[in-house]
C-alpha cells in the first residue's frame, strides 16, 4: 500500500506531466502556425512522451493500491517570441520537472518508500536524457542565430524523431 504523503505528490506530479504534454503540444502549434513542421514534430512527439509519463505514474499509483486524483490543469501559452525562445521555455521546463522528480526522491527517501524509490530512478535517468536533448537544440538555434538556412537545417533533422512507446511489463 502506498503511503499518503506519495500519493498525494505522485498525484500532483501526474497533472504536472499532463500539463507538460499541453505545453509541448502548443509549442507543436506554435512551430506548426510559423512554417517549422520539424519542430512542431519534434514537439508533438515530446507531448505523446510527457503523457506516458503521466499514464506511467498513473498505473503505479494503482498498482500500489493507491487512488488517483487528477487535479486541475492549466492552459499552456500558445505563442512565442522565437522558435529560440519557445525552446529555451522547453528547457527550462525540463529543469523545472527535473527538480520536482528530486523533490519526488527526497520524499520517497523519507518516507522508507523503496519501490517508489526504484520507480523514479527511471524518471531521474529519464530527466537527464529530456535536459541535454533540450539543451543541445537550445544551443544549435543558438548557434544558427539569424541563418534562416541554419534552422531549414535543424527543422528538416526535427522531423526524423518518432514516438517509440516503451515495452510494457
Amino acid at each position: 500500500m502506498i503511503k499518503k504523503a506519495v500519493q498525494d505528490a505522485i498525484n500532483q506530479q501526474i497533472t504536472r506531466e499532463m500539463y507538460s504534454s499541453n505545453l509541448y503540444l502548443a509549442m507543436a502549434g506554435y512551430y506548426k502556425s510559423i512554417n517549422l513542421n520539424g519542430f512542431a514534430n519534434w514537439m508533438r512527439v515530446q507531448a505523446q512522451e510527457e503523457m506516458m509519463h503521466a499514464l506511467k505514474f498513473f498505473d503505479y499509483v494503482l498498482d500500489r493500491g493507491g487512488e488517483v486524483k487528477i487535479g486541475e490543469i492549466q492552459a499552456p501559452p500558445s505563442k512565442w517570441d522565437s522558435p529560440l525562445s519557445a525552446f529555451e521555455d522547453a528547457y527550462k521546463h525540463e529543469q523545472l520537472v527535473s527538480a520536482w522528480i528530486n523533490d519526488l526522491a527526497d520524499l520517497a527517501i523519507k518516507e522508507s518508500d523503496h519501490a517508489t524509490g526504484i520507480l523514479l530512478q527511471w524518471f531521474i535517468n529519464e530527466q537527464v536524457e529530456e535536459e541535454a536533448s533540450a539543451s543541445e537544440i537550445v544551443e544549435r538555434l543558438r548557434m544558427a542565430g539569424d541563418s534562416k538556412s541554419g534552422l531549414f537545417m535543424l527543422d528538416s533533422e526535427m522531423k526524423t524523431r518518432k514516438f517509440i512507446p516503451p515495452p510494457t511489463n
